[in-house]
Formats: C-alpha cells, sequence, structure tokens
C-alpha cells in the first residue's frame, strides 16, 4: 500500500516537474478513445491538434508510434497548415514507430506494420506496411499464413517471458532456438 502511494506521489510529481502530458490530458482537450486500448511508451500524439484524433475499442499503439494530426510542410510554401482527422477503428493493432499522418482513417480489424508511414486512409481488415504505407494482405490472408507457420514454429510458455522471469538458461535456450527462425510466446 505504501509502495502504490510513493509511486503515484513520484509520478505526479514528475508530470508536473518535466510538464509530461498524459492521456488524461489529451482526453480533457478533446481526443476521443474507446475501451481496452493499449498505447505503449514513447508513443507521440499530437498535442496541438488532438481533438482532431480519435481512437476506438481494443486498439494497440505499439512503442515510439507518431500520431500526427497536423502537417506543418506546407507553412512555408503558403503560409498554412495542413491538418486531418485521424480515426483508428475498432481492433486495430499499429506497430512501433509508424506514423499516422493527417486525414487517415485505420479501418477496422486491421494492423499496420512497423515503420510504416500511413498518408491515406487502410480499409477494413487490411494488413499495411511501407514508406508510404500500402495495403500488402488481406486479414484472412493474413491468419491463414499465420496459421500455417505455427505448425513448425517453435512455441513458448509465459517461463520465457519478463512476466514469468526468464531464466539466464532459459534466454539463451530460446535466443539458440530461435537463431534465424521466428517462434511464439503465450
Amino acid at each position: 500500500m505504501l509502495k502504490k502511494a510513493v509511486n503515484f506521489l513520484r509520478a505526479r510529481i514528475r508530470k508536473i516537474i518535466l510538464e509530461e502530458v498524459w492521456i488524461e490530458d489529451y482526453i480533457k482537450m478533446g481526443m476521443r478513445m474507446g475501451q481496452n486500448v493499449s498505447i505503449q511508451p514513447g508513443v507521440v500524439i499530437d498535442y496541438s491538434h488532438c481533438w482532431l484524433i480519435e481512437i476506438g475499442n481494443n486498439v494497440t499503439i505499439a512503442p515510439q508510434v507518431y500520431l500526427l494530426a497536423h502537417d506543418a510542410s506546407t507553412k512555408k510554401i503558403n503560409n498554412y497548415t495542413k491538418l486531418g482527422s485521424i480515426t483508428i477503428e475498432d481492433n486495430v493493432f499499429i506497430g512501433a514507430r509508424a506514423m499516422i499522418m493527417p486525414g487517415v482513417t485505420i479501418g477496422e480489424n486491421s494492423i499496420v506494420a512497423a515503420g510504416s508511414i500511413v498518408t491515406k486512409s487502410i480499409s477494413k481488415n487490411s494488413i499495411a506496411a511501407g514508406n508510404p504505407a500500402k495495403i500488402i494482405s488481406s486479414l484472412d490472408r493474413f491468419i491463414e499464413k499465420s496459421n500455417e507457420y505455427r505448425k513448425t514454429a517453435k512455441f513458448y510458455d509465459s517461463r520465457y517471458t519478463i512476466v514469468g522471469k526468464i531464466s539466464k538458461e532459459r534466454k539463451v535456450e530460446m535466443y539458440e532456438e530461435l537463431l534465424n527462425h521466428v517462434g511464439f510466446v503465450e
């Protein structure tokens, strides 16, 4: 109980001293967010136009993703900054270091690959990747390929995770087994 109180106070002091912006601050400014949303560390949300951003239910946004509702590259050219809404519909996964630009909707049940730069909307049930991002697969085909791959892949239980307190021996074992391969963990 005392540890929780200390951690709470430490976080509040850090917020004040470092002028950190928390998700609650974006919501107070008008950003809309559904239920069961996981926003990982280092995500950058456009503070200056966050009310133009809507995030649906059951969305995961991986580390260091950028959600940019404005593009100031036009400022010097025509003295205006380009603006556009960002809508992330339900059941979307956005991979690490992806960048979502103004005027984009990510359709429900879609995946945006890590490192992608999304400049145009992605239709529902799609997998998008690249710079600029393009649809590379349907969700159904992705699931089909993933299930096929799982037939020969190595699987690991929670003992092979940080939460499961993975041992040194398991780390070495996992590294050697996955050398030039990909596996799955619970």
